[in-house]
């Protein structure tokens, strides 16, 4: 094999394999551990967090005192749905007065594999394709025995 020849291919199995390469992408609140930490339970409030911690990446929405600030590392390759690699949630809870009452961290254990069974929702009822939904009240109006659907008229039903 000479020596431009085997330059070439090495060349062009080096670009292939670059489009194997793992793609990473950071989703969510970018998490300061000093900033976490400097949240204490009893001392802040809802002001001095959102002042601290800014905006947080959604509230609870049954439990209206606490706030989610959810952190996401992502990889994927070419034509591949994204895999989570890591993921930290930092949970800042509040009492009533709007004061922290509880700060914890939670990690990868809250990732649920949710996996739908089949593209199709059952249902009750007759089973129609398309064409019998587009073509199937041609000849239902006033089907039932008069001129409206079999609604009396006065003159063809007592009165």
């Amino acid at each position: 094999m000479t020596r431009p020849l085997f330059l070439a291919l090495m060349t062009a199995a080096a670009l292939m394999s670059a489009g194997c390469s793992r793609i990473k992408a950071s989703q969510g609140y970018l998490i300061d551990e000093t900033l976490f930490t400097s949240i204490l339970p009893g001392v802040d409030n809802r002001e001095s967090v959102s002042r601290t911690l800014g905006r947080p990446t959604f509230a609870g929405q049954f439990q209206a005192g606490s706030w989610y600030y959810v952190s996401r590392l992502t990889g994927q390759y070419a034509f591949v749905a994204p895999k989570t690699l890591q993921q930290q949630i930092l949970i800042v809870s509040f009492d009533d007065a709007g004061n922290v009452s509880k700060v914890e961290r939670r990690g990868m254990e809250k990732i649920a594999d949710i996996n739908p069974v089949g593209d199709k929702t059952p249902t009750l009822g007759r089973e129609e394709g398309f064409f019998a939904d587009l073509f199937g009240n041609i000849g239902a109006v006033g089907a039932a025995g008069g001129p409206l659907g079999g609604v009396p008229t006065g003159r063809d039903g007592p009165r």
